[in-house]
């Protein structure tokens, strides 16, 4: 059953390594359309079918009617700074004709329910000091830019579950 649903029929689910090839496509327009490397999606694939199964790696899928929408991509690890997990975010993407219209919101509430359903400590996002979208949506959904022992400005985005 999927996770959420939001306006036009656009839906989040858990995506399994059957969906390797389309997260794979995403991954890699994803870089192309922000002009960073990418190994193409036959690596990123065959990489997907690897990991998926794996407790470590978690991905959800989005899509808005039968087109794959966009991506929430999760490392999982132990942490010497807590008994729990702790998630990084590593990669959510959503298709540009879609992006400030719900998907993005759905993926990162699917993710934030998982690692609390898991016990995690919190979730990390990297995210570009200069993206200011970006940091305006991670925040918009608890994550705050400062490290919480110091109060210091920081790169990584975190939320404490």
């Amino acid at each position: 059953m999927p996770h959420g649903t939001a306006p036009h029929e656009t839906r989040v689910r858990r995506a399994t390594v059957a969906d390797a090839d389309v997260l794979a496509r995403l991954l890699h327009d994803f870089n192309t359309e922000f002009g960073s490397p990418t190994p193409g999606p036959a690596v990123l694939a065959d990489r997907l079918r690897r990991m998926l199964p794996t407790d470590r790696t978690r991905a959800w899928l989005v899509t808005e009617a039968t087109t794959a929408a966009g991506l929430a991509l999760v490392t999982r690890r132990a942490n010497v700074w807590s008994d729990h997990p702790v998630d990084l975010l590593d990669e959510l993407y959503v298709v540009p004709a879609l992006r400030s219209v719900g998907p993005g919101s759905l993926l990162i509430r699917a993710v934030l329910d998982d690692a609390r359903a898991a016990d995690v400590a919190w979730v990390e996002v990297p995210v570009d000091a200069q993206d200011r979208d970006a940091r305006r949506f991670y925040r918009r959904h608890g994550f705050q830019e400062a490290q919480p022992e110091t109060g210091e400005p920081e790169l990584v985005l975190s939320q404490h579950l």
